[in-house]
């Protein structure tokens, strides 16, 4: 295998913080003539260790290795991540699977990284392997914004809260979901709208509403409105019910049940509602549109 340089991390939501490790990789490979690897993980340790199943992730895992490669990662390694792991030794994990394993030469993390059984090895340790090992660590300094350091955890806290645009910031690209067209009731045929109901795989959503958004289907972008919510037009089945997620892609026609669609939110419109006839939710729905295009064009 060519020698490579290596970042190690979940990586959850690619956000800045991550991108400055990703592109130190990326750049030093390019310059020394070997290639960049970003080892993930799937599960998300928390997760697998039984700590943080009930906290969505920001990415699934499809989303993120698309979003890690989208920054110019030469290979993307997904380590499963089950008891063994947690408990290797970080010497071992160093030695085995990154300096032998991956031909590694090189390793970039940020400065606050741990790993190891219980996250007990920190960047000190990690130096004290990586020199008998004959593997160069390198440190990149934290990213921070309103000097605060960039986290996964205020990201997905931002998002659940509606506030897209400030966790979009962070993120260092607009906040999107990526989601499998899956089979609905059909109801938004009857409205005269066409929609594709989406499984968005686990990932942190923003609270129900209707919002203008892009749509990425097979390298190609549309335009569309997405509606999140219990739909209390139809049903009266109260705030707890599990919401629906349907977007409607302007001027689109095709059978996509089973296709991965990435949804890129640009601005919520308004909430939703519940309406007296059908017709009244009708014309709304033709205001969504027009208000949608116009914020979109």
């Amino acid at each position: 295998m060519k020698k490579s340089i290596v970042t190690i991390g979940v990586f959850d939501g690619v956000h800045i913080g991550h991108r400055a490790v990703i592109e130190k990789i990326v750049g030093r490979a390019k310059a020394a003539g070997v290639i960049s690897i970003a080892v993930t993980f799937d599960p998300h340790p928390l997760k697998a260790l039984g700590t943080g199943h009930l906290v969505p992730s920001l990415m699934s895992l499809k989303h993120r290795v698309n979003a890690i490669k989208d920054l110019g990662v030469d290979r993307v390694v997904v380590m499963k991540f089950d008891k063994r792991l947690a408990g290797m030794a970080p010497g071992v994990f160093i030695n085995r699977v990154i300096r032998k394993g991956l031909n590694a030469g090189e390793i970039f993390v940020g400065e606050d990284f741990c790993f190891g059984k219980g996250a007990g090895a920190d960047i000190k340790k990690l130096k004290s392997i990586g020199r008998e090992a004959g593997l160069k660590v390198n440190t990149v300094k934290a990213v921070k914004r309103r000097g605060r350091i960039v986290s996964s955890s205020e990201i997905r806290r931002l998002i659940i809260s509606g506030k897209i645009r400030e966790a979009s910031d962070l993120l260092g690209r607009p906040f999107s979901i990526l989601g499998s067209v899956v089979s609905g009731a059909k109801l938004a045929r009857i409205l005269g709208y066409p929609t594709a109901n989406i499984n968005p795989h686990h990932e942190a959503m923003p609270p129900s509403g209707v919002y203008a958004v892009k749509v990425k289907l097979d390298k190609k972008t549309f335009r569309g409105v997405m509606n999140i919510g219990v739909r209390p037009t139809f049903y009266d089945h109260g705030r707890d019910a599990e919401p629906s997620i349907e977007v409607h892609i302007f001027g689109f026609h095709g059978n996509i049940y089973g296709k991965d669609l990435e949804i890129v939110f640009v601005k919520k419109m308004r909430d939703e509602k519940k309406f007296n006839t059908i017709d009244s939710l009708i014309e709304q729905v033709k205001r969504d549109e027009k208000a949608a295009k116009k914020i979109l064009r």
